[in-house]
């Protein structure tokens, strides 16, 4: 039996690791074949011993709890999502790529809660956010992209970087007419503004961010308000931008005056625009890619940080999608062989 001892400073970092109702250390268990268990040592300090009959799955399940340790240190608290993605990254060798997790702080909320990059792809995609002008960030439900964006918006707004912050969304319906809801246009568009409220909110406190809003200093608008304006010194964030036209996505783009930094965030597979109608962030992503200053950045179901079952579900939902286009070819390539085989069509001629 192969064995490894990992050294805790405290009992109530072993209980960060081992979570409630030791909920981790079963997910640490059933990724690598291996048994963990923790023994009290003298003067408060613990250990806790992996034992395996592979000493490489020992290793694997030994790096684990060891980053998971760090984590417990730096940030005080450890999520169940945050060990399902530190074992899956060092099940699939991808180890160097948790080192600068949980080491950098975007922002701290009025709760005092620090908000941190919580997997590589975010952690990419906030540098994506420092070095670049304009941002493309791409990816599915629940990775972070909005929160991140708007973190960095106030964090650039607290240092002075810019001036104002402009947050909008696409007004498009999704199943629900505008005109069915109750209240003037303001009252309507509300519910498709309320996650960039909620965001900013949990950043700043409900108070502050009613003054930042009445000041002018936050704006949060439906897209169709930007036509016509000059931006600058501002942060500006294009949310849902999927839902955008290309041409709304154009006109938004070239609204970003000096001193501003601009991030747009979307999903392609929910898009909610009519059938047929193209994508503006599709569009964007291919005529902007390459160029100097704007980076376009894609988010995984890996950066997923809502349950785990967000991450299957998104899956489960792409291998559907795969399979749809797979057969659409198919009916398509018997479609064009059927044709084929058709005899040409020759007028016949008068006599």
């Amino acid at each position: 039996m192969n064995q490894r001892i990992i050294k805790v400073d405290t009992a109530e970092t072993t209980s960060l690791i081992f979570g409630a109702y030791d909920v981790n250390l079963r997910i640490i268990e059933d990724k690598f074949p291996v048994t963990i268990r923790n023994k009290s040592g003298d003067e408060g300090t613990d250990a806790i011993i992996i034992s395996g009959d592979s000493m490489d799955q020992v290793n694997l399940a030994a790096s684990a709890v060891e980053y998971l340790r760090d984590m417990a240190r730096h940030t005080g608290e450890i999520s169940e999502q945050s060990v399902r993605y530190v074992v899956d990254m060092i099940a699939s060798g991808n180890a160097g790529e948790l080192t600068s997790l949980g080491a950098d702080c975007i922002f701290v909320t009025a709760k005092g809660k620090p908000v941190k990059a919580k997997t590589a792809g975010q952690s990419r995609y906030v540098d994506a956010i420092r070095k670049n002008t304009v941002i493309l960030g791409v990816g599915p439900a629940g990775t972070g992209k909005t929160f991140l964006a708007v973190a960095m918006a106030v964090k650039a707004l607290k240092e002075k970087q810019v001036s104002r912050i402009i947050l909008t969304r696409p007004a498009i319906e999704a199943g629900e007419r505008l005109g069915f809801l109750p209240g003037d246009l303001l009252s309507k568009i509300d519910p498709y503004l309320r996650p960039l409220y909620d965001a900013l909110g949990e950043m700043l406190g409900p108070e502050t961010h009613q003054k930042l809003v009445e000041k002018g200093v936050i704006e949060v608008a439906p897209l169709a308000y930007m036509r016509g304006r000059t931006l600058d010194d501002a942060f500006i964030i294009l949310d849902e931008a999927q839902n955008a036209t290309p041409e709304q996505i154009k006109m938004f783009l070239t609204r970003m005056g000096f001193g501003s930094k601009v991030v747009v965030t979307g999903d392609l597979t929910q898009t909610d625009l009519p059938y047929g109608q193209r994508s503006g962030l599709a569009t964007a992503i291919k005529i902007l890619d390459g160029i100097d200053d704007i980076a376009i950045h894609y988010l995984s179901e890996k950066d997923v940080v809502r349950h785990h079952l967000v991450q299957k579900i998104i899956l489960a939902y792409d291998a559907y999608d795969r399979e749809l286009a797979a057969k659409r070819q198919q009916a398509n390539e018997s479609r064009d062989r059927r044709d084929g085989d058709k005899p040409a069509y020759r007028p016949r001629r008068n006599q």
